[in-house]
């Protein structure tokens, strides 16, 4: 889940990490007295996506410029929070961002010396690996930003860094941005904060209003009807309707589709406290998504370890004779000896071709594999 610059900051404030002074603007756009006397404001639209300086949406303003500007963006912006902050005295902009990184299983640090709206344009970030219980962790960052940055401000930073993975891992986050990260007269601030909270952690945090509503109003319909019943479903770019039960199976498809030359058009993982059965819903929303024309084929593969492969196949040749698939519909199982105890994978294998499905493996490799040659015949 995305929180806002402003729920991000608030977090962060708790945490105690610097962030400017900010205040949230009231619905007529009128200045609080308390921001009139700072030395400088910034309006910011409080939306979950980047670039928004680049889209007007972060403007620097007087008192006065206020209501007026606040109207102009709400024009492009919809109608979102606003944030009204004093404008910081910077004089250098870094990159910081921590992050979980699922290969090392660990926390990672990424760092440039060049942040704010053209970090894209800068060179290829550091990557630190992070272990916040490391006595020493600050003397190892250190002796690798000493070498981007002079001896005071690494050593900042270089203390900085496992306090923010401490934040990361006790906030549940799978990713804290900084950028910029401002230096200023007064020490390290955090002038933006883009912040994700691992979904599944979210009961177990407070959720701000105003980020749940915004992460809510960015939903397309298919992805809020997949929550009404039960499973989390990502849209994307790409031209594979990819129907799985879990988000490591689903992770591994996708690579595996990538490593052949194709992309998932979507992406399926199991809700927290959702019911057990959803494979129709998925199935239902994999054929809408495959009804789009850059869409080339459906992926359905799951994994059973006990419950009976007969069952499975049955609700699929049921489904399937009520809704004939838009596009070549490939399939998989792997079933284990409890799931084929009276109906094993050459008996699924035999109905399900029979019901037109256009190839059946067990290996997720070889499925891929079969998929993407003839696609590409």
């Amino acid at each position: 889940m995305r929180l806002t610059e402003m729920d991000g900051k608030a977090l962060l404030r708790r945490h105690g990490v610097a962030v400017p002074r900010g205040v949230v603007l009231p619905a007529d756009g009128a200045v609080p007295p308390e921001a009139r006397a700072w030395s400088g404001l910034l309006l910011k639209a409080q939306v979950l996506e980047g670039g928004r300086g680049k889209r007007g949406l972060v403007r620097r303003a007087t008192p006065d410029e206020i209501p007026a500007l606040r109207t102009e963006m709400a024009a492009r912006a919809g109608a979102v929070p606003f944030l009204l902050e004093e404008a910081v005295e910077i004089a250098r902009e870094l990159y910081l961002a921590l992050r979980v990184d699922g290969t090392r299983q660990g926390i990672e640090c990424l760092f440039s010396g060049t942040g704010g709206i053209e970090v894209e344009q800068a060179t290829a970030p550091l990557r630190l690996p992070v272990d916040p219980d490391d006595p020493f962790a600050a003397e190892a960052l250190f002796s690798a930003l000493r070498a981007e940055l002079p001896a005071d401000l690494a050593v900042r930073l270089a203390r900085l860094v496992p306090r923010l993975a401490r934040i990361l891992r006790a906030e549940d986050l799978e990713l804290l941005e900084l950028n910029p990260l401002a230096v200023t007269p007064a020490g390290l601030v955090a002038c933006d904060a883009k912040l994700v909270r691992d979904e599944s952690a979210v009961p177990r945090h407070d959720t701000p209003a105003a980020s749940a509503a915004l992460e809510a109003a960015a939903l397309t319909p298919l992805e809020r009807q997949a929550r009404r019943q039960g499973f989390a479903l990502v849209e994307m770019p790409g031209d594979v309707a990819l129907v799985s039960a879990g988000a490591g199976l689903g992770m591994q498809l996708m690579d595996l589709l990538g490593d052949h030359g194709l992309r998932a058009a979507c992406f399926m993982d199991n809700l927290r406290g959702g019911p057990a059965e959803t494979t129709e819903a998925r199935l239902e929303a994999a054929f809408a998504i495959a009804a789009r024309p850059e869409v080339k084929a459906i992926l359905f593969y799951t994994t059973l370890a006990s419950r009976p492969l007969r069952d499975r196949v049955e609700a699929l040749l049921a489904f399937l004779a009520r809704h004939p698939p838009p596009k070549p519909l490939y399939a998989g199982f792997a079933a284990g000896h409890a799931a084929t105890r009276d109906f094993d994978v050459e008996a699924a294998r035999g109905q399900l071709r029979a019901a037109g499905i256009a190839a059946l493996h067990e290996d997720p490799l070889a499925l891929v594999r079969a998929m993407a040659g003839e696609l590409a015949a």
